[in-house]
């Protein structure tokens, strides 16, 4: 398994976004749930958000970018995806 940091830049389209942000938080929760996503949130001036995901490899992450509603309502300007790997730090027993 891979570790991924994604950080979104959020468009201009906030009411868009604030729309689809219920279904956009469903849907996470259920990756949470399968151990796929391990945290996620906004940046505290809601510009964007860091995501950190462990998936086999990135083109399952990809998948899973692409089928999240931020992503059929066009609300994230920009991408970025980063293998991380996670050597030290209190999350580090939470997460194994």
């Amino acid at each position: 398994m891979a570790r991924y940091a994604v950080l979104l830049e959020f468009g201009e389209n906030t009411a868009e976004r604030l729309a689809v942000r219920p279904a956009h938080r469903e849907y996470l929760g259920g990756l949470v749930e399968q151990g796929k996503l391990l945290l996620s949130g906004p940046w505290a001036d809601d510009t964007g958000a860091l995501l950190v995901y462990e998936t086999a490899d990135e083109a399952e992450l990809r998948a899973l970018l692409a089928a999240d509603p931020y992503t059929a309502a066009n609300v994230v300007a920009r991408t970025e995806i980063r293998e991380w790997n996670l050597v030290l730090g209190s999350w580090l027993a939470a997460i194994g």
